[in-house]
């Protein structure tokens, strides 16, 4: 089959594509025809540094849509032909390749009328956005937050489901994406380079804070996001815990929530399934006309490294999603 290649630690530049045997699936595990596959940061950023549980090549790409064409031992539910999306396990080849290999209990159905490159849009993204505020959030009890780098992936995924679950959405964007952030669902966007956070959060809530603050950024940013929050606030991290000593103890009584979607692979079968579900619940939005996949761009397989670098750069707004079918 044809892969695209890493050959080692910060080499994801000089990616080819080559010629490398086809995986064969496990017990539980099913093989994909991958159709589609979605880009991501963390494709990059692993990539930069390796993995120790990688081997050399290693193909990256984490969200894969495709169909279902060996089943392996035990699998029952599932049939050849099916056509499925999921993300995938970090520490295993990827889905940067014609075939790829994932558990069966994770993967959700493609239902009629969504395309498999719309669908390789949501994994990794998408799963992040919708477990900070449907796992980990108390949602019933928040009715303002603020969601971080809205024009990004899971900033506008987070913006996209807290307006459906009618929220009100405060986002940050540069000045030349505060249009395609509005258009997503935010209700007031800041721009975070030439204005003061802090201060026009307070303005727009005359004074109050917000109840959730869900940080895509960075560590400093999730610190300074805590003096955005009510009492009793929440504070969703997704790229780095906050300096936990700025609040003190018995005083504003904030939540603290880390997001690390990668790491449910290697959790028990039951925490796994929850992969499934999410795709599910986010597949049926699409469907009905409720969430957006932001898919913007469409590049081949020899694409994905010069994509890759523009994702680096910082360069992009909305999913990039290479077709391989």
């Amino acid at each position: 089959m044809k892969a695209l290649l890493l050959r080692g630690d910060s080499h994801w530049k000089d990616m080819k594509v080559e010629n490398v045997e086809p995986p064969k699936p496990g017990r539980g595990e099913v093989l994909i025809e991958v159709y589609a596959a979605g880009l991501n940061p963390v494709d990059y950023k692993t990539a930069s540094n390796g993995h120790p549980d990688w081997s050399y090549p290693h193909i990256l790409g984490l969200d894969s849509a495709g169909i279902i064409r060996e089943l392996g031992e035990g699998v029952t539910d599932w049939a050849i032909g099916d056509p499925v999306v999921y993300h995938g396990d970090l520490t295993r080849d990827g889905a940067f390749a014609e075939f790829n290999i994932t558990t069966a209990h994770t993967i959700s159905r493609i239902p009629d009328g969504i395309s498999f490159e719309n669908a390789a849009a949501l994994p990794t993204a998408g799963y992040t956005a919708f477990q900070a505020l449907h796992r980990k959030l108390p949602f019933d009890q928040i009715d303002t937050l603020l969601i971080h780098a809205g024009a990004g992936g899971v900033g506008g995924f987070g913006i996209q489901l807290a307006k459906a679950a009618g929220k009100t959405v405060i986002s940050t964007a540069s000045s030349h994406n505060h249009d395609h952030v509005l258009h997503l669902g935010a209700d007031f966007v800041i721009d975070y380079k030439n204005e003061d956070v802090k201060a026009k959060v307070m303005n727009i809530t005359e004074g109050r804070g917000v109840d959730a603050v869900v940080d895509t950024v960075s560590s400093q940013n999730a610190t300074d996001s805590l003096d955005y929050l009510v009492h009793m606030g929440h504070l969703v991290y997704i790229a780095g815990a906050p300096d936990f000593s700025k609040v003190k103890p018995f005083t504003q009584v904030i939540s603290y929530h880390e997001i690390a979607l990668g790491a449910i692979h290697k959790a028990d079968v039951q925490s796994q399934e929850d992969l499934s579900r999410m795709g599910d619940s986010m597949l049926a939005m699409v469907r009905h006309g409720k969430l957006e996949t932001m898919l913007s761009e469409i590049v081949d397989l020899e694409g994905v490294p010069e994509a890759l670098e523009r994702l680096a750069g910082r360069h992009v707004s909305g999913k990039i999603v290479a077709k391989l079918k």
